[in-house]
């Protein structure tokens, strides 16, 4: 049996956090949908008999319907192919879902939040899905798969042996018990990066997310192809997001000016296929608003910037002067040094600092 795995599309998601740029989001759910439209056909290309989703296929909160009728139609491009979803944390079965209000395509089987089996004639496919934006435990346990000439594979959505309080609030399962219930093939979702080729002999496999959601995803996208025949499991992982998030580091200490620092960044070499991040380092000798700066940049292939810099004042020093500055240094230097203080109070009296000294020069 052929099959293809994919999760974590989040179909109309917001990219809220992505860029200072407009218009980046709308460029970004454009490229979902081709995205998408590659992997049906490549079904269609190569005659792959079952599909499987393993949650987050879309945003719950923003999903528009006519985004959900686009997959819907591309799914009715595949009847004969079988198309299996899980859904997830951020597309739950719940009464309002599109995945209990619409009618989807009859190839298409929709998991709910008890393990189901369904027997085709290649395989056994358990599955499950959230039926709420949490799950603690999917009852994995009690699953007895049946042992025979037919693989056994299972679609599901969840953190592979997660350990923190948060981890174990999106369906924690125990990679050992996932093993020793000897499934030929486990189709992961929710962690957005590929564990693919990670372990020798892998079954158990997370595709990551199909296209990046932004710049904590950069390197490869994509879809697993594999094909299972007498117990013999190959795979592959197919490249699909054409784009790249990637990161550029421009360290400041030695610019003293707002112009120059933007004819540094002008001059970033940037491939036509990347989306780029400048994170600023160092030691900065002048106020950074990076938003302005931002409106300066030539190449719209950057997007966005971060600075990670702190100011190049010596406080003590200046501290120790009896001057207005001196007495105003010496009062945000208390603050600074207060106890428990955040990081995020900490940067804004690190700005209002630098702003301050440069009024009173």
């Amino acid at each position: 049996m052929k099959f293809i795995h994919i999760a974590d599309m989040h179909f109309d998601c917001p990219f809220i956090n992505l860029s200072e740029k407009e218009m980046l989001g709308d460029l970004r759910r454009l490229e979902q949908r081709k995205i998408f439209k590659k992997i049906i056909e490549y079904i269609k290309e190569n005659k792959i008999e079952y599909f499987f989703i393993s949650g987050d296929l879309y945003e719950h909160q923003y999903i528009k319907q006519s985004t959900i009728e686009y997959i819907n139609h591309l799914f009715r491009e595949i009847p004969e192919t079988k198309v299996y979803i899980a859904p997830g944390n951020h597309d739950p079965y719940i009464k309002n879902s599109y995945y209990n209000k619409y009618q989807w395509e009859k190839n298409v089987k929709i998991f709910s939040s008890t393990i189901e089996k369904v027997e085709t004639k290649e395989a056994n496919i358990y599955g499950y899905g959230f039926d709420d934006f949490y799950c603690r435990n999917c009852g994995i346990e009690e699953i007895e798969i049946e042992k025979g000439t037919k693989p056994n594979l299972l679609i599901i959505h969840g953190t592979l042996d997660g350990a923190s309080i948060e981890e174990k609030q999106y369906n924690s399962i125990s990679k050992k018990q996932l093993e020793e219930k000897g499934f030929d093939y486990v189709a992961l979702g929710h962690i957005h990066k590929s564990n693919y080729q990670t372990t020798k002999n892998q079954k158990i496999i997370y595709p990551g997310s199909t296209a990046a959601l932004g710049f904590d995803e950069m390197g490869q996208h994509g879809m697993i192809v594999g094909e299972l025949t007498e117990g013999n499991l190959k795979l592959e992982f197919i490249s699909l997001d054409e784009e790249q998030f990637v990161k550029k580091e421009i360290e400041v200490t030695n610019l003293i000016s707002k112009e120059e620092l933007i004819e540094a960044i002008n001059e970033i070499e940037v491939q036509n296929k990347e989306y780029v991040e400048i994170v600023l380092s160092g030691n900065r000798n002048f106020e950074i608003n990076r938003y302005d700066i931002l409106k300066y940049i030539l190449n719209n292939r950057i997007i966005k910037i971060k600075d990670k810099t702190k100011i190049a004042y010596d406080l003590e020093k200046i501290a120790n002067q009896n001057t207005l500055k001196g007495i105003f240094a010496q009062k945000m230097l208390n603050k600074l040094k207060s106890e428990n203080i955040t990081q995020e109070e900490k940067e804004m009296i690190e700005k209002a600092i630098e702003i301050g000294l440069e009024a009173l020069e």
